[in-house]
């Protein structure tokens, strides 16, 4: 018999903060948390904006899958601001070009779960999910067994795509 490992699950699995969106219990906010820490492995974030920043989805549907996230602590779409909500499209763009560069992508799911019954599993602090698909991504596992296949462990991932945001981020200023 073949066997899946995903061994950064079980951290999910046990931990009722991390589904329930209030974060390790200091800061409140687990998304809030991140920010506030150095970025590498450890929170997963690629990239910052003046106003947002990318972090990778700890528990992926899809190898790759990254959120835009506002530095603000803001649950609800309508109260972005003007500049909030620009920098949010322009970092969702700069996802899809370092995604598709780096991981030969076919497609993309884009969407935010705006509230419990949308399926936010953070539901305090928006954020834009960005999932990328292949052609042929799809299999029986999720519809049979509730289980996702990531192919690359998330530190591989993350290392790939941090080179890319880094060498984006330069060319950019260039």
């Amino acid at each position: 018999m073949d066997r899946l490992w995903a061994p950064w699950r079980m951290e999910f699995i046990l931990n009722e903060n991390a589904k329930s969106g209030e974060g390790d219990g200091s800061s409140g906010c687990v998304l809030c948390g991140l920010r506030q820490m150095d970025d590498g492995p450890g929170n997963l974030i690629l990239c910052r904006g003046a106003l947002t920043y990318i972090v990778m989805n700890k528990y992926p549907y899809s190898n790759g899958h990254l959120m835009v996230v506002p530095h603000r602590h803001v649950g609800d779409f309508e109260e972005l601001t003007e500049e909030e909500g620009s920098e949010l499209f322009r970092m969702s763009q700069r996802c899809i070009t370092v995604l598709r560069e780096n991981m030969k992508t076919h497609g993309f799911n884009l969407g935010y779960n705006l509230g419990k019954a949308a399926g936010a599993g953070i539901e305090p602090h928006l954020h834009l999910h960005i999932v990328p698909r292949w052609e042929g991504d799809h299999n029986f596992m999720p519809v049979l067994s509730d289980v996702r296949v990531i192919p690359e462990h998330l530190e591989a991932t993350y290392e790939a795509l941090r080179k890319s945001f880094v060498k984006f981020a330069l060319e950019s200023k260039a």
